[in-house]
């Protein structure tokens, strides 16, 4: 079932794994595509633009909320039952965003699609874990992360240049293309990976019975603490770069678009790195370095910080440290979180993505909250993430010792 570690991903990368990573990539392109559009929308709704807004919170809401239900799906029926039924929920919900033409009808096709492009969050995740063990996992998810680095940055660029010759509407077509290709290639390419012996019965009682034993799983649910606050760091930076870059250092806008790309270019490059790594050292190992070197890094930064000794370029260089290591972070240690949860794959997926998502939104929200010009919120704010999710990491490196 699994290949040689050294050799899985640089020469024969599968044809499934190539489609899950499409798949994963749909989240993030309808999260990021349409926020250059946002005044556009508030415009063309006759709303304000905090209204707009909030159609994104209700996206991350529909989303943390949605992984919970297709999680237990997934582990009944199988992998693939649910993923076609979320691509085509996500289509229609696309097609219904595109045609509403008041802010209560967008908010609400907008949280419909959430619901949809949840199946690209949780089976993803579980197909991986069902075809490959630990270290080929964690490469695989090296790939996943990839795209997971480079569709947010470039979907907002996608959608500022479809607004060049198209209006707002013309976004949420272009994901329904997207998704519909999506669909088609699933339908025809992909193959069940639940084994029959795996499969759960849908009963209210065995959900709850489910989450209730993951979230008592000490190495799981410490391994799930770890990516979930990683997750919500980065959640921090997106949410606070804007205001630092170009309110705190007056960085011009052209070029903070540069400093978004390098970071996440870190990120990519760091996790293509670990994907390597795996073929000489544990993933255990490298997530245990890799923290180290992230919170010491944030710690010394978050002290100059507040002595207020930073500058832009010490900031750029605290970021890039941050997004490379979680390169290092995130693929291993959901691949650890999930490498004992055999039989329930789809569940503990989906309390995984679930955690990421409310972490990342309580983060974000945290950063935008505090109304201060300077690096000190999002610096703050991440230096608590990092904190959580080393100490995290440790606890579930010595579970599973």
């Amino acid at each position: 079932m699994s290949t040689k570690p050294q050799r899985y991903l640089s020469k024969n990368i599968p044809s499934w794994l190539v489609l899950m990573a499409l798949l994963t990539a749909l989240g993030p392109l309808a999260v990021d595509m349409y926020l250059p559009a946002f005044p556009q929308i508030a415009l063309d709704l006759n709303t304000a633009e905090g209204n707009v807004e909030r159609t994104l919170a209700s996206y991350l809401f529909g989303l943390a909320l949605a992984q919970l239900f297709y999680g237990p799906i997934a582990d009944r029926f199988g992998r693939k039952p649910p993923l076609l039924f979320g691509l085509l929920l996500f289509s229609i919900a696309s097609i219904a965003v595109s045609f509403s033409n008041d802010i209560e009808h967008l908010t609400f096709w907008r949280m419909v699609q959430a619901f949809g492009g949840a199946s690209g969050f949780v089976i993803p995740r579980a197909v991986i874990r069902d075809q490959l063990e630990t270290r080929d996992a964690a490469k695989a998810l090296s790939m996943i992360m990839l795209i997971m680095g480079a569709a947010p940055i470039l979907a907002p660029i996608l959608g500022a240049q479809i607004l060049l010759f198209a209006d707002w509407r013309f976004i949420f077509h272009i994901m329904t293309a997207c998704c519909l290709g999506l669909l088609i290639a699933a339908t025809f390419s992909m193959k069940e990976t639940l084994a029959k012996q795996n499969i759960i019965p849908l009963r209210p009682k065995t959900i709850l019975k489910n989450y209730k034993e993951l979230l008592q799983h000490r190495s799981f649910f410490f391994y799930s603490l770890t990516a979930a606050f990683g997750s919500a760091g980065m959640f921090a930076y997106i949410s606070g770069a804007p205001r630092v870059f170009i309110s705190a250092y007056e960085v011009p806008t052209e070029w903070f678009g540069a400093l978004f790309g390098i970071n996440a270019f870190c990120l990519i490059l760091a996790s293509q790195i670990g994907a390597r790594l795996l073929g000489y050292f544990p993933p255990q190992r490298i997530l245990s370095v890799a923290q180290s070197i992230q919170f010491c890094v944030v710690m010394i930064g978050l002290v100059c910080t507040l002595l207020g000794i930073m500058n832009v370029y010490s900031v750029m260089a605290l970021l890039m440290t941050f997004m490379a290591c979680q390169g290092f972070i995130n693929p291993n240690a959901a691949a650890l979180a999930l490498s004992a949860q055999g039989r329930r794959l789809g569940v503990a997926s989906a309390l995984m993505g679930t955690l990421q998502m409310l972490c990342g939104a309580l983060a974000g929200l945290a950063v935008s909250s505090w109304h201060t010009i300077s690096a000190v919120p999002l610096v703050v704010v991440l230096s608590a993430c990092v904190t959580i999710s080393w100490l995290s990491g440790r606890k579930a490196l010595k579970e599973t010792a």
